[in-house]
């Protein structure tokens, strides 16, 4: 099942991935790209009449929580660890002058 890659096709992708190949570089992405493809054509000998399809091999299932606040925000703890502090701000030294 050899995929025919066109010289057009090659042009194309160039432009969309912003490539600029040499006519070399496009002869070797022609044939990279007709081994992709014929890769990926071996996927219809597969007999998959009895498979569902999906989209995940495990169910997905979103998991939802109430937004409660369990332990409050932790402000005192964080300002412990600060070299400079106020009562609820870090100080840190001047940036812009």
């Amino acid at each position: 099942m050899a995929n025919i890659i066109s010289d057009e096709t090659i042009e194309y992708v160039g432009i969309l991935a912003k490539l600029d190949l040499s006519g070399e570089e496009k002869e070797a992405a022609k044939s990279d790209m007709g081994k992709m493809l014929d890769y990926v054509d071996k996927l219809n000998e597969l007999d998959v009449s009895g498979v569902e399809p999906m989209s995940h091999i495990f169910d997905v299932n979103n998991v939802f929580r109430e937004d409660e606040v369990t332990n409050g925000n932790g402000q005192e703890d964080t300002l412990k660890n600060a070299p400079a502090a106020t009562e609820d701000s870090f100080i840190v030294p001047k940036t812009i002058g």
